[in-house]
Formats: C-alpha cells, sequence, structure tokens
C-alpha cells in the first residue's frame, strides 16, 4: 500500500513541474515580447516629445514603425543615431 502512495506523489509531482516547465516556455518569449511592445511605444513617446520641442530648432525625426522599435531596442544609443543619421542628411 505504501508503494502505491508514492507513486501516485511521484506522478503528481511530475504532473506538477511538467505543468511549470511549459508554462515556462510559453511565457518566456511573451515576456520578452511584452517588454519589447512597451519600449517601443515609450520609444514613440519620447519621439513625439522630442519633435514637439524640436519645431523650435527645426530639427525633426518621423515617428514611424522603424524609429519606434529601434528606440525601443537600443535605447539612447538608438535615438542618437537617429539624430546623427538626420542631422548627416
Amino acid at each position: 500500500m505504501v508503494g502505491a502512495d508514492i507513486g501516485i506523489v511521484l506522478a503528481y509531482s511530475a504532473g506538477i513541474m511538467l505543468i511549470f516547465m511549459i508554462s515556462w516556455i510559453f511565457v518566456k518569449p511573451l515576456r520578452f515580447l511584452g517588454k519589447l511592445i512597451l519600449n517601443s511605444l515609450l520609444g514613440a513617446l519620447f519621439l513625439i516629445i522630442f519633435n514637439y520641442f524640436g519645431q523650435y530648432t527645426g530639427v525633426y525625426i518621423g515617428v514611424n514603425e522603424v524609429t519606434a522599435v529601434l528606440l525601443g531596442v537600443l535605447g539612447i544609443p538608438g535615438f542618437i543615431a537617429i539624430l546623427a543619421v538626420r542631422l548627416l542628411i
């Protein structure tokens, strides 16, 4: 009788570990995607604010998907790169 109880406990614990492993596999990419989307939205907001104050200096950077994602991925160095390209062109 004791052997069957340990077998059931091991089966349940293996099932719970399997559920945790599968959920970790699916949640990890979604967390990365959510972070990328959040950073891209913040990058677009930063570009909008920069363009609002940039109208006084004549520097304008277009707000589109590429610039927002570039700012979302690279952050401040991405903004400096976009600004340098804009000023050189």
